[in-house]
């Protein structure tokens, strides 16, 4: 009785147990590669891109919950769009702005940039919050287009706010001069 009181456990709770291990474990993988290449879930924190996202930075602690694409990140970027980089300063840390100049492009700075205009290098972009309180590339300078990790695609949470980012509909700030570019 004692050996097949055992062998029930082992069919029953081991058996059970592997088979719920085998059917969720093996969407770790997939679900790893497409966080990591593809797309991935993430929530803007502070007042950089207030009013864009957080409007309600001051009135509460709730967050936008936006969807970043990672597909080719750094290629094709326009001006208006919505972008994931690494911080130049601290490269583990991720940062949320919107690109405002592309190689080529004569930006008037702000404060505290050493210099009233900046002309943004090639393979480089200009960017800037939306918010006053931001550290941007009037802090520090240009970013490599590589730093890149991100594109804001679509607001996810909340959901009022609920749908694609469109970009394309931003005014930029005045004192950008636009490049000249074939494509455009």
């Amino acid at each position: 009785m004692a050996a097949r009181w055992g062998a029930g456990i082992r069919n029953g709770f081991v058996g059970q147990f592997s088979h719920y291990l085998i059917r969720y474990a093996s969407w770790i993988p997939p679900l790893v590669v497409f966080n990591g290449w593809v797309a991935e879930i993430t929530q803007i924190n502070g007042p950089s891109m207030y009013p864009f996202f957080n409007p309600h930075y001051n009135e509460s602690t709730r967050r936008d919950i936006v969807l970043v694409s990672k597909w080719y990140p750094d290629r094709n970027l326009k001006r208006g769009m919505i972008v994931t980089f690494r911080n130049p300063l601290n490269p583990k840390g991720k940062v949320v702005k919107r690109v405002v100049g592309i190689a080529g492009d004569v930006v008037r700075t702000k404060a505290p940039y050493p210099h009233e205009y900046v002309q943004v290098p090639e393979g480089h972009i200009w960017v800037e919050g939306d918010g006053d309180k931001t550290k941007d590339s009037n802090y520090y300078g240009p970013i490599s287009a590589c730093l890149v990790t991100g594109r804001v695609t679509h607001i996810l949470s909340p959901w009022d706010r609920f749908g694609r980012v469109k970009w394309w509909e931003h005014n930029l700030r005045p004192g950008i001069k636009k490049a000249r570019h074939i494509l455009e």
